[in-house]
């Protein structure tokens, strides 16, 4: 409940196509297709399928806008539950466990796309009545699930960035109490601050909070296109996998806390894009995966990997090239890959030397003290550049070309749009899956 421009094609941020299909083809036809998408991207069958695997227990991002409105806010929609109640139906139907994941907050609680405000100040840090209103919202969860069994529990903020480090503890407590008041069950899973990979400034906060895990995001440059070498597993790279790892860890295991793993994986290659190269890159990418698996079974460390489903670039599964969808926008597509439009996993190769001059530019201007701003150094500087001109600047231009594909479209075409993310229209990502498998088997029997 969560849509992402590199898992369903869209550029931009989640609210900007759902405006520009509004204007491009009407509100009913609007919000049929994202209805149907909902609808389709996990059914019964996904369900079936992710529970084969050996996998007990999946992360569910959503959006704070399928339950209020910027413009009517604490006032829950009627439907807010509908596709989530159905999708932790069907998991616990399964045997699966799920974990409530807020991906995004009023005014944005990181720099990023993936929190669905469309610029890079994370303003939910700047505005108590963001900070009320996600609290507002995580009473009526608690309120609503505080008796499902099958609910492991929440995660109550996806990778804030506050630039402070301390806002986020003391909204943390707010939110812890809120919760218990109602819900004094259900686990509550607490992402580090950075894109949940810094608790150096919790102290001793831990203490106040009960029935609390701690979650890292354990992404690899190994695993990206961006990596500085080709993995071949050497005993250097493992050692620096695991100081990465470890080092976000620091803080729980100083004080015996429980730590998870909230999301983690490579990206990998695709024949379009990497051609011959493809195999190649991703018998690397998987490599980086089993490695990282063997860190984390060395540590008993529970995990949710991301992601489930998507085009094609990251998913256990992904939408079948042939099917409507991925070929009405397959030249779309591929220019967005050419600009590098989307943050995630970028390959800038053709279009690098037209922001050169711009990375240079700064570089002689500006000294070198004033230029590692805040989320540094997650963000460096040609990061921060790349997010606000490619990112944001020219992904803009680039919202209302996606969203007129959709025009003359019948409702029937709409809804086979739609379809093509449906579990029958889907690939399998074999191999990693059998390394998903492989692992789960291998830590049962323990």
């Amino acid at each position: 409940m969560n849509m992402e421009n590199f898992i369903s094609g869209y550029p931009g941020c989640e609210f900007q196509i759902r405006e520009a299909l509004t204007e491009a083809i009407g509100a009913e036809k609007s919000n049929l297709f994202f209805d149907k998408f909902l609808e389709y991207f996990f059914q019964e069958a996904d369900a079936g399928f992710f529970k084969s695997l050996g996998l007990n227990c999946i992360r569910l991002p959503f959006n704070y806008r399928h339950f209020e409105d910027d413009l009517n806010p604490r006032v829950l929609k009627p439907d807010g539950f509908r596709h989530l109640d159905r999708v932790i139906d069907l998991c616990a139907k399964h045997g699966i466990y799920t974990i409530l994941d807020l991906h995004t907050t009023p005014g944005g609680q990181n720099t990023d796309w993936h929190s669905d405000h469309g610029g890079h100040i994370a303003n939910f840090w700047r505005h108590k009545d963001f900070q009320d209103r996600a609290v507002w919202l995580w009473e009526q969860l608690a309120e609503h699930y505080k008796d499902n069994p099958w609910l492991a529990g929440y995660n109550p903020l996806n990778e804030p960035t506050d630039p402070t480090h301390t806002t986020v503890i003391r909204w943390y407590d707010r939110v812890y109490k809120a919760i218990r008041a109602i819900d004094s069950k259900h686990a509550i899973f607490f992402d580090g601050n950075t894109f949940a990979s810094d608790f150096s400034h919790f102290g001793d906060s831990y203490k106040s909070w009960d029935n609390v895990a701690y979650a890292i995001h354990d992404y690899s440059i190994f695993g990206f296109p961006a990596s500085p070498e080709p993995y071949t597993g050497s005993a250097e790279q493992r050692v620096r996998l695991r100081k990465s790892y470890q080092r976000k860890r620091d803080w729980m295991d100083k004080h015996g806390l429980c730590v998870w793993n909230g999301e983690w994986g490579p990206v990998y290659a695709r024949t379009e894009y990497e051609g011959d190269k493809t195999d190649a890159i991703n018998t690397e990418r998987f490599l980086v995966l089993k490695d990282q698996l063997a860190i984390y079974n060395q540590d008993r460390l529970s995990w949710s990997i991301w992601l489930y489903k998507d085009i094609g670039f990251q998913g256990m599964v992904h939408v079948n090239r042939d099917t409507p969808y991925m070929t009405l926008f397959r030249d779309f597509l591929a220019k967005k890959h050419r600009l590098a439009v989307d943050a995630w996993g970028a390959d800038t190769a053709a279009v690098a030397s037209a922001y050169e001059p711009l990375i240079n530019l700064i570089e002689t201007e500006i000294p070198a003290q004033y230029r590692n701003l805040y989320p540094f150094p997650v963000w460096k500087l040609t990061d921060r550049i790349g997010r606000l001109a490619r990112n944001i600047l020219v992904t803009e231009f680039l919202v209302a070309e996606w969203a007129d594909h959709f025009r003359g479209k019948s409702d029937e075409e709409i809804d086979a749009l739609a379809k093509s993310f449906h579990f029958d229209n889907c690939l399998h990502r074999n191999a990693l899956n059998k390394v998903l498998t492989d692992n789960a088997q291998l830590v049962a029997g323990q």
